[in-house]
């Protein structure tokens, strides 16, 4: 089973918000694949699924995303039940699972995807990588950056800012072509 994890935070607030683009991209993606999202509090996350992809969007706050990835993965027997050192073989998640974020080191309308890559300051990632020991795992890392509005805004408040109309336009021209390339790399 191939999981992808948009991270985000819950609650009407933050729903356009640039800490939201990983909600974004999967809500886009379940639509695409004609998925429906129920709520699981199990898992603290929000899952549409199908036979072979789980998709999720954890409600725990950003920082703490990391803890439904864990209750996913280990409930699906990906990771072993013990937060101990993980196996080698299980110690590469990147068959496994797609994490998708917003990224403010990348200009808007520019996504990444990248693999065995550290947090780079992203606490939601950073929360995965805690959670899971290991950073091993395919990364959809989307452009947020808005050069203008960064330079006023400090980092912590900037990702919580929403998108423009304009900023918004051009996030949802992007997607479709995220969605593509996410499509291919489940499809493997």
């Amino acid at each position: 089973m191939k999981f992808v994890v948009g991270l985000g935070n819950p609650g009407a607030n933050y729903r356009h918000s640039r800490h939201n683009t990983g909600f974004m991209v999967v809500d886009a993606l379940a639509e695409r694949l004609g998925l429906t999202w129920r709520q699981n509090k199990k898992f603290n996350a929000a899952l549409a699924e199908r036979e072979s992809i789980m998709l999720a969007k954890p409600q725990t706050f950003m920082n703490n995303s990391g803890q439904a990835a864990r209750a996913l993965l280990d409930y699906y027997k990906i990771l072993p039940k013990t937060l101990g050192i993980l196996t080698a073989r299980r110690s590469d998640l990147s068959n496994e699972l797609i994490v998708i974020h917003d990224d403010i080191d990348l200009p808007l309308g520019n996504f990444k995807i990248q693999a065995n890559r550290s947090a780079a300051g992203h606490r939601g990632v950073q929360s995965i990588i805690d959670a899971l020991k290991t950073q091993n795992f395919i990364r959809v890392r989307v452009g947020v950056a808005n050069e203008l509005l960064r330079a006023k805004v400090p980092p912590d408040k900037f990702v919580l800012e929403k998108f423009s109309r304009a900023e918004n336009a051009k996030l949802q021209n992007l997607t479709p072509t995220i969605i593509k390339e996410i499509t291919a790399i489940i499809e493997q």
